[in-house]
């Protein structure tokens, strides 16, 4: 699935906006949760940019939100946690038709992906290449990935507060094998950008609409436009990847965003990334109750699984 161009790639080395990989871009051995809750798809509209990006539809007006949630533990770039925030979409000059562009084979012809609303991350060695490279909403916050015994959990806090918590039940089975890509719509420099990823995985997932798992959105004002979108008690998916290994594609594409009017505010650019290191020491853990519980599996900036708890 993966181009052939990645395959030759293999083994060769890049120097970057002064990061050094070795190629291609990939990942190992890393654990995710994910879970996707139905929303107000004119609501979520308002939070895409430009004219060409458009809400993926479901039924009677609701699109998705998609939360995935990456304990990347070996990488290119040290390991850190990654909060993916995102909003189901399609690329193209009109909105796509309700439910199509969800099937695998017309995925392509819609454009169809995730469009990443908001993106925290461990590190700032992460924030310097997936922003300034990919264009990827990346900054550093208050994060942590736990492994308990019934669920597996994440907690987002920035400046002290609460952003988003989110809990997805351990699947009875796991083993599940997927072998998939998605691509990434991201704003950066008054450009839509995209990117894409390829992986493999073994998962257990829940049933649509079970209490399988519990999001939570707190009150900072980063994570504020998520409380307009009318957010589904109930996942629409959940799942659980306990192995994870993933490629990111160096090949990234661009457009120009345009407006009716000529935009008032400067867009966010290079100079936010200019001046950033290869910094891999993590913030401080958010003010989350998992992190005590009994023989759960806590993420550490260390190498391996992480710590367990007495």
């Amino acid at each position: 699935m993966r181009p052939a161009r990645l395959k030759r790639q293999s083994g060769r080395h890049a120097l970057v906006d002064t990061i050094p990989f070795t190629l291609p871009v990939a990942s190992h051995k890393t654990p995710a949760l994910m879970a996707a809750y139905t929303i107000d798809a004119r609501a979520a509209g308002e939070l895409l940019p430009g004219d060409e990006v458009h809400p993926l539809r479901l039924w009677n007006g609701r699109g998705i939100l998609v939360i995935s949630v990456v304990d990347y533990r070996i990488t290119n770039i040290g390991r850190y946690i990654e909060f993916s925030i995102a909003i189901a979409c399609t690329h193209g000059a009109e909105p796509a038709p309700a439910l199509l562009p969800a099937l695998p084979l017309v995925q392509k012809l819609y454009g169809t992906g995730q469009y990443v609303v908001d993106l925290p991350v461990s590190t700032e060695i992460s924030v310097k290449g997936g922003k300034g490279i990919w264009g990827m909403p990346k900054h550093q916050a208050n994060l942590d990935f736990v492994i308990a015994r019934d669920a597996v959990s994440s907690q987002y806090d920035l400046d002290g507060q609460l952003c988003v918590r989110i809990e997805v039940d351990r699947p009875r089975f796991d083993r599940f094998p997927i072998s998939t890509a998605a691509c990434n719509y991201c704003e950066f420099r008054g450009m839509l950008m995209k990117s894409f990823i390829y992986f493999n995985a073994r998962a257990g997932a829940h049933l649509p609409f079970t209490r399988s798992a519990r999001l939570m959105i707190g009150n900072h004002p980063r994570v504020a436009p998520l409380r307009a979108l009318d957010i589904s008690d109930r996942p629409l998916f959940s799942a659980y990847l306990p192995e994870t290994q993933g490629i990111l594609d160096d090949h990234v594409e661009s457009w120009f965003l345009s407006y009716d009017e000529p935009p008032a505010t400067p867009p966010e650019g290079m100079e936010s990334v200019v001046n950033l290191d290869h910094g891999q020491t993590w913030l401080a853990p958010p003010d989350d109750p998992a992190l005590s519980e009994a023989g759960a599996i806590i993420a550490t900036q260390d190498p391996g699984p992480g710590r367990v708890n007495p």
